[in-house]
């Protein structure tokens, strides 16, 4: 029976074992070994990558204050732990957590501008020296930061004797080393995206009588969206968890960050409680989690514009 009569014989008997066609049915070796497989895969990596938040948030739902009984997830369910985190005089969480969010932000928002002026240098200007610039920003991020503790401990003891707004145990000084430590490798990673923006756009805006500082601020950074959303998200997340330098430069409770505070929940043998540090773990969590869906959108939209320019 074709598909016209069927279609004007509301009457007709739909044989139900004829094959629709268009649509095969797989046999289910061939169905596993193209593309099964991989939803295996995929469910595995979910899995363990899921677990060790499940254990942390049910360790922090965990009255007894340690890991043990915390094996079986969500065996004892309580919100004490939540709220002895805020009923500590000598761990002000609610301090750590406003300082966190304030040092991470003002990080990450200087390291994106700097890093952006930096890169747009690089990129469409030509000096003496630009070469040997791009390549000391190369080496220099070889070294890590940790290389320098001793060094950056010295230089802010001495700072604070002149100026002790800026030096040891104050967060401008911990911003301004983030800063000075996270410029040489943002501005590399912006210097090869800037160069995929066509030159032609800034030497239209010139012949339109702009500067370098209206095409940077008005055409260059829009364009360069995608790059500053993602820079700005590895700088916020890694100043956020930066625990050494921090424990090193800030010596007051009431001044100090969420992976410095954190730790004295567990530091002390005698007095470790492990589920009140799980809950402030999962609390931290928070503003990294948000800060990555709000700019997720961005850095998808940015790309997907940015292909079809």
């Amino acid at each position: 029976m074709t598909t016209a009569t069927q279609h004007h014989n509301p009457d007709a008997v739909i044989d139900p074992d004829a094959v629709v066609v268009g649509h095969p049915k797989r046999p289910f070796k061939r169905y596993f070994r193209e593309t099964g497989w991989r939803h295996l895969v995929g469910i595995a990596m979910s899995i363990f990558a899921a677990f060790p938040l499940l254990y942390v948030f049910s360790a922090s739902l965990n009255p007894g204050g340690t890991l043990v009984t915390a094996n079986s997830l969500f065996s004892n369910f309580s919100f004490q732990s939540y709220v002895d985190l805020f009923n500590r005089p000598q761990q002000p969480y609610a301090a750590w957590f406003g300082n966190t969010l304030l040092i991470g932000g003002i990080s990450s928002l200087g390291t994106v501008f700097l890093g952006a002026l930096a890169a747009y240098a690089f990129s469409r200007m030509r000096f003496i020296g630009r070469r040997v610039g791009l390549l000391t920003l190369l080496l220099v991020q070889m070294f890590p930061q940790l290389l320098a503790v001793v060094a950056i401990f010295l230089l802010l003891s001495g700072i604070s004797e002149i100026f002790p707004a800026i030096g040891l145990n104050s967060q401008i000084g911990l911003i301004m080393v983030y800063l000075g430590g996270a410029l040489g490798v943002n501005t590399y990673l912006m210097y090869g995206f800037f160069n995929t923006v066509p030159s032609s756009i800034d030497e239209a805006a010139k012949i339109d009588g702009a500067g370098h500082a209206r095409i940077f601020f008005t055409i260059i950074l829009r364009l360069v969206a995608p790059i500053l959303a993602v820079v700005g998200l590895l700088s916020f997340v890694g100043t956020t968890s930066e625990f050494v330098i921090a424990s090193i430069v800030l010596i007051d409770p009431d001044k100090q960050t969420l992976a410095v505070g954190l730790y004295q929940f567990v530091s002390q043998e005698f007095s470790r409680n492990w589920s009140i540090f799980a809950a402030g773990a999962v609390l931290a969590a928070i503003p990294v989690m948000t800060l990555f869906l709000f700019l997720q959108k961005y850095i998808v939209g940015g790309l997907t514009a940015g292909s079809v320019k």
